[in-house]
C-alpha cells in the first residue's frame, strides 16, 4: 500500500491527466467518467490530477514533520536521560506541560495563533510530537546507562556524548523507529485535520485535508469530492499503521 502510494506520487506528472489548479466553470460538478476519472470540482478543477498531487503533498510534508520531530525527541531524550540535571528537569517539565492537553487541541491552539498555513501547520505538530520521542528515548537511555558496558566505557575514561553516539543510541535507535512507522499515521491525520478546519495547508493547493474542506458543503450534491480525498486518507493511515505493525513484528522476531 505505502509503496503504491509512493509510486502514485513520484510519477504523478507522468499519471496527472490534467494542471490541478486549472478552473474550469463550464464544467464543475462533472459526475467521475464525464470530465476526468474522479469528475471535478466546483471551480471545475480535475479530481483525479489534485489527488495525485495532494498524495505528493501529503507524503512529504508529513515525513518533513516526522523527521524533525522525531530528531528533537530523540536528541533531547538522550541528552535527558544521561546526564539527568536540571537539564532533564527542563525537558519533562516540558513535556509534561504538553500531555495535559490533547495533542491535537493544541496543534489547533498553536496553528490558530500563528495565523495557519503549511509551515505553521507543521511547526505546531512538531511542537506536540517531540514529546513521545523525547520520553521513550529518555526511559531507555537511563536503562542502558546501568548496563555493564555503558559502565565499562565511562571507566575507561570515554567521553559522555561519545557513550552516547557510540554505545547507547544504536541501541534506542531501532525501538524509535518501530514507533515513528506507526505514529506516522498519527501526523498525517492532523495535517489533513488542520488543513480540513483551515489551520493547515490551504486552497488552492492540492492537499487531501483542504480537498476535504472545499468539499463539505457540497457532500450531498457531488458526494464524488469528499469520497475520493477521504478513501485515500483512509489507505494512506492504515498502509502506514499496517507497516508499523509488522516492521514490530519482523524486528521482535529477529
Amino acid at each position: 500500500m505505502i509503496s503504491f502510494l509512493f509510486l502514485a506520487a513520484i510519477f504523478t506528472p507522468l499519471i496527472a491527466t490534467a494542471d490541478p489548479s486549472a478552473t474550469d466553470l463550464s464544467t464543475r460538478f462533472a459526475p467521475p467518467g464525464e470530465h476526468g476519472l474522479l469528475g471535478t470540482d466546483h471551480l471545475g478543477r480535475d479530481v483525479f490530477s489534485r489527488l495525485l498531487h495532494g498524495a505528493r503533498l501529503s507524503i512529504a510534508i508529513s515525513l518533513l514533520t516526522l523527521f524533525v520531530s522525531l530528531s528533537a525527541g530523540l536528541v533531547l531524550g538522550l541528552l535527558a536521560g544521561y546526564f539527568k540535571g536540571i537539564f532533564d528537569s527542563v525537558v519533562m517539565f516540558a513535556a509534561e506541560v504538553l500531555l495535559a492537553f490533547p495533542g491535537m487541541i493544541f496543534s489547533l491552539a498553536i496553528a490558530a495563533i500563528a495565523g495557519g498555513g503549511m509551515l505553521n501547520a507543521v511547526i505546531a505538530i512538531c511542537l506536540v510530537s517531540w514529546v513521545g520521542y523525547a520520553r521513550m528515548t529518555r526511559g531507555m537511555t537511563m536503562s542502558f546507562k546501568e548496563r555493564d558496558f555503558v559502565k565499562a566505557a565511562q571507566i575507561s575514561g570515554t567521553g559522555g556524548f561519545k557513550i552516547l553516539t557510540r554505545h547507547i543510541l544504536p541501541n534506542v535507535l531501532t525501538p524509535v523507529i518501530i514507533f515513528s512507522a506507526t505514529n506516522i499515521s498519527v501526523i498525517i491525520t492532523q495535517l489533513a485535520a488542520l488543513s480540513f478546519l483551515g489551520f493547515g495547508v490551504r486552497s488552492p493547493a492540492a492537499e487531501w485535508g483542504a480537498m476535504l474542506n472545499d468539499a463539505r458543503g457540497y457532500i450531498t450534491t457531488a458526494p464524488w469530492l469528499t469520497i475520493a480525498p477521504g478513501a485515500a486518507l483512509v489507505f494512506m493511515i492504515t498502509g502506514f499503521n499496517l507497516f508499523g505493525e509488522g516492521l514490530a513484528e519482523y524486528i521482535g522476531k529477529e
